[in-house]
């Protein structure tokens, strides 16, 4: 099968897109496009009018001239009546400054058409990404998502708001003043016709040579993107580990890279340019010969002659801005085609069709015969059966890489397990409405994220309607609430961007108040004390005993003195339960907790 090189759609890079692969992506672009345009086919009707129009008006301007040489001007010589050159005179300035006018007009309306294009575009990526499932965000990385919303849209908005313009302007107004050439002087409008040739000819070689170039212009700067958002999100460990000068080797390998690619595309530019030039100047040069020689013999007059020539001169001056449009055109469709395939990615974690609601969960949790694996070679839980009744605490305990954060990915519904099933009170969680879903079951990760606004805000977005006396109240209880006053404004305090204002500790109590406001029948803690200290961890769990009693709770944590609050400890090892008991029982006996209860003790002396 034919190969050809396409660079950089959707989510991956690659350069071995067969040629069916190619025109189906084109086809997903178009289609996207399409979809864009079609509310706005009033719009695209009005604009198409007044460019029409006004191209029209601004091609009359030579033949006018023209006209004006050949029987208005000889009036007025030789008989001293001005009144046709007044009127062809007037006539030029109606035709000059109604067509200024129009394009005027025309301008604000694709003006409008875009903007209205590109907020439409902007929100579907930002709603649609929201809505795509944790693998996704797992595996694309926030750089490249973010060069979506950023470097892509902008490429897209100049291509919509200039390049777009310039071609459509520039073969309507090329077209007509074709036939106006033709009406005028037939003879030059077949010389001009007979040159087209050779200039289409040029820019088939523009556009094959560069389609590739532009493509890979986007590719790379997606990757200078994401480099460069890596690196500044991930500043502490880069200082941590000195990593600066091995930043600064890659970072400026793919800078270098960048430019080579932008220099190979001006280098392309610079070869179209002085090619075009060439024939616009060859065909003026033969069209003047031709009508030259036609004006000695008596068979042309000269004001025809000059507005053949003007004629060919306006005919290649938009044929630069239909090479501008060209050069648009490639990075723009790359980039059409990386933001239309994200938006054709479909969630892994489908809502259900037709949903079930549960309004009053009790937290009921059962594995029933699941096998998940992020690949079909990496199988995390091959045959996994377990029951949680409600208002249990359990513990998960193992080694990393046991499959208990898995485990609580798949009662959060983050992935959908690929064989069996998961239920919430009998309800498979495939089938049970999103809103339920998010209400009966919250986790608080190791990374407690907040984000900018106040205290009040954070601790509020499980519960947004949820009053200062109850936000103080969760924080109470989770011990929070002294830290939370001490701040410069109490619960107004703005957090800052991603909490910088609060230490680690800190927003995870925060984020701990924020799980206990949104009251779930099921809360999952993962790792979720590992950022806090231990005077602060033997508050939490003094919090915990209370707060969890009347709640199903799975608690994993490799600090083994989270597990005593724990009615039930579960000990995994390669996707499988191998111990299943009270903590006091497994302490008391000879399996792998008590081994790793021992070795937790040791290490506290």
């Amino acid at each position: 099968m034919s190969t050809v090189t396409v660079t950089g759609t959707s989510g991956e890079d690659r350069s071995d897109y067969t040629r069916a692969e190619s025109r189906a992506i084109r086809k997903r672009s178009l289609r996207l496009l399409g979809s864009l345009v079609t509310p706005l086919r009033g719009h695209l009707a009005l604009a198409a009018v007044v460019l029409v129009v006004s191209t029209i008006l601004r091609v009359l301007g030579p033949a006018l001239i023209g006209y004006g040489l050949n029987t208005a001007l000889p009036a007025a010589v030789d008989e001293a009546d001005w009144m046709p050159t007044i009127l062809v005179v007037a006539v030029y300035l109606v035709t000059a400054l109604g067509g200024a006018a129009l394009i005027g007009w025309y301008v604000v309306v694709v003006a409008r058409l875009t903007q209205a294009i590109m907020l439409d575009l902007r929100k579907r990526i930002f709603l649609h990404t929201q809505r795509l499932s944790l693998e996704f965000h797992e595996s694309y990385t926030s750089g490249r998502i973010i060069s979506r919303q950023t470097s892509d849209l902008d490429t897209i908005r100049e291509l919509l708001d200039g390049g777009l313009n310039q071609l459509l302007s520039g073969l309507l107004y090329g077209g007509f003043t074709l036939v106006a050439l033709l009406i005028v002087d037939w003879q030059s409008g077949v010389i001009l016709a007979v040159m087209i040739i050779p200039l289409l000819l040029l820019m088939r070689w523009f556009y094959s040579r560069s389609q590739l170039v532009y493509r890979e212009s986007r590719v790379i700067s997606a990757k200078v993107i994401v480099k460069f958002v890596e690196s500044m999100t991930g500043i502490r460990a880069v200082k941590a580990f000195r990593k600066e000068p091995r930043n600064d080797e890659e970072f400026g390998g793919l800078a270098s890279d960048y430019r080579d690619v932008n220099m190979r595309s001006i280098r392309l530019f610079g070869t179209f340019e002085p090619g075009l030039m060439a024939i616009a100047s060859v065909t003026v040069a033969v069209v003047l010969l031709w009508g030259a020689i036609r004006v000695v013999d008596g068979t042309l007059l000269i004001g025809t002659l000059l507005a053949a020539v003007l004629y060919v001169r306006n005919f290649f001056s938009p044929m630069q801005e239909v090479a501008f449009f060209l050069n648009s055109y490639q990075s723009a469709t790359a980039a059409l085609e990386k933001v239309s395939g994200v938006l054709e990615e479909e969630p892994t974690v489908p809502e259900p069709r037709t949903p079930v609601d549960l309004w009053n969960a009790r937290g009921a949790v059962r594995f029933d015969g699941v096998l998940f694996g992020y690949s079909k070679d990496r199988v995390i839980l091959p045959d996994f059966s377990l029951d949680i009744p409600a208002g249990q605490t359990i513990a998960l305990v193992g080694t990393t890489g046991a499959g208990k954060s898995t485990l609580a990915k798949l009662v959060s519904r983050f992935y959908d397990p690929t064989e069996g099933r998961v239920t919430l009170d009998g309800v498979d969680l495939r089938s049970l409405h999103p809103k339920d879903l998010r209400r009966a079951i919250v986790m608080v990760t190791q990374e407690a994220y907040l984000f900018s606004g106040t205290v009040a805000d954070n601790i509020a977005l499980g519960k947004p309607d949820a009053t200062l006396d109850e936000i103080k109240s969760a924080a109470r209880a989770v011990g929070a609430d002294a830290f939370i006053e001490a701040l410069p404004d109490g619960y107004a305090t703005d957090v800052n961007k991603r909490g910088g204002r609060v230490s680690a500790g800190q927003r995870q109590l925060i984020s701990f108040a924020r799980a206990f406001l949104a009251d779930p029948a099921v809360l999952i803690l993962d790792e979720a004390t590992a950022s806090l200290d231990m005077p602060s961890e033997r508050l939490i769990q003094d919090a915990l005993q209370s707060l969890l009693a009347d709640r199903t709770a799975i608690i994993i944590a490799h600090r083994l003195s989270t597990v005593a609050i724990a009615d039930r400890v579960l000990v995994m090892e390669h996707g499988r339960i191998i111990e299943d008991d009270s903590p006091e029982n497994l302490i008391g006996g000879t399996g792998k907790f008590a081994q790793l209860h021992a070795a937790w003790r040791e290490s506290l002396v």
